[in-house]
């Protein structure tokens, strides 16, 4: 004799998209809080542990800096709070990013659906793709000075061949009986590439992407402590500069919640795009 909980439990899993990944959804929120939560705890004891703020600052110290420079401009001549700069940071990303996965994407389709553009193009994508953007910043300081052009061709270049490697890579894993039956339906090798390969390398492009923006903040970061007059990485070199630990700690904060959000709307387009992934 079955009891209600079982019949319960059987109802859940013949439904999809019922009670239990939702269910599952909430748990792994739950755990995701508990880690952070325990990871906050243990950076507050080891802070009081130390007990100099310049060393490592507690949590509530480095919370109330947040707060208060979150509106006020650090430094205070011609300085700029921590919103604008978080502005301006995301700003040159968005920028850098946009451009370098279209180019990506297109460049990565030409590969794949022309041989000759595929035998030009993969060794100067293998030789850049090892190169760590920051490099070129010197280089791209000549070319473009310090201005936005720099950082956004800096974000771009690290940006491409990452996103061309994974549109490659996701457009060759695509099953040839997909490509075949196509064909056999009169679909023209266009209308096969647009249609059916890049829509199921999708999923693919998209890992490529949330790859490629975790380097493009490494990037930006790195070239707005070297050449820039604003952003965050600006900011935190000014904060080194004068021992405000507490501020460096809070400007860390802000790319890892910045970060955070760009991960998060790039996996919502990766279920979107592929209803059946679980992230």
């Amino acid at each position: 004799m079955t009891t209600t909980a079982e019949h319960a439990d059987a109802a859940v899993a013949a439904v999809p998209g019922g009670a239990r990944p939702r269910r599952r959804s909430w748990r792994r929120l739950g755990t995701g809080a508990g880690a952070l939560a325990l990871a906050l705890a243990i950076w507050e004891v080891a802070a009081l542990v130390i007990g100099d703020a310049v060393t490592l600052p507690t949590v509530t110290e480095t919370a109330d800096t947040f707060a208060t420079y979150l509106t006020k401009p650090y430094p205070e001549v011609q300085g700029k709070t921590l919103l604008e700069d978080a502005l301006i940071s995301t700003g040159r990303i968005l920028a850098g990013f946009l451009l370098g996965t279209a180019a990506g994407l297109l460049l990565g389709a030409a590969m794949a659906g022309v041989r000759v553009v595929r035998e030009l193009a993969d060794p100067i994508i293998g030789v850049m793709r090892p190169l760590p953007p920051i490099a070129f910043i010197p280089l791209l300081v000549v070319w473009f000075g310090i201005g936005e052009t720099s950082k956004i061709a800096l974000i771009f270049f690290g940006v491409l061949p990452i996103v061309t490697v994974a549109t490659l890579g996701a457009l060759d894993a695509v099953p040839p009986d997909l490509l075949n039956a196509s064909r056999s339906l009169g679909a023209s090798p266009f209308h096969t590439m647009l249609h059916v390969r890049l829509r199921a390398a999708v999923p693919g492009v998209i890992t490529g992407m949330r790859i490629a923006m975790g380097g493009a903040w490494t990037a930006i970061i790195a070239a707005e402590m070297i050449a820039a007059t604003g952003g965050v990485g600006f900011l935190i070199l000014q904060a080194g500069n004068y021992l405000q630990t507490p501020l460096i700690f809070s400007g860390i904060a802000e790319i890892a919640v910045l970060g955070f959000a760009f991960d998060g709307l790039l996996r919502l387009l990766l279920r979107l795009a592929d209803p059946t992934v679980r992230r």
